[in-house]
């Protein structure tokens, strides 16, 4: 059992604001990012993430985002099974994000 490397939502926040440049990835469902997502994250929907696996660099970190933490749990041993060592889950998920959010559809324009 792989042991999956967890940053809190204050310390992404902290790590944002602080300039630093972060891969995150969303992996919730269309509909639940409309509601809103970190806007420097991308949005690859969880059953996605096999058919993009050669469009992620194994020696690059990643951190993965849902709505509470599991999914994107779930998504990190799937990445560690497959060689990613680098990936990082986000705990309590987007339930415990007090940053700005943006709805997808108002990303990347």
């Amino acid at each position: 059992m792989y042991e999956v490397k967890e940053i809190t939502p204050e310390e992404l926040q902290q790590k944002l604001e602080n300039g630093e440049k972060l891969a995150l990835i969303d992996v919730r469902e269309e509909e639940e990012v409309q509601e809103g997502m970190i806007k420097e994250a991308d949005h690859i929907p969880m059953g996605q993430i096999p058919m993009v696996l050669d469009q992620l660099e194994k020696d690059k970190e990643y951190i993965f985002i849902c709505r509470s933490g599991r999914r994107s749990e779930n998504v990190c041993l799937y990445l560690q099974d497959q060689g990613y060592d680098k990936v990082v889950n986000m705990v309590g998920g987007m339930l415990e994000w007090k940053g700005e959010t943006v709805p997808k559809s108002e990303l990347h324009k």
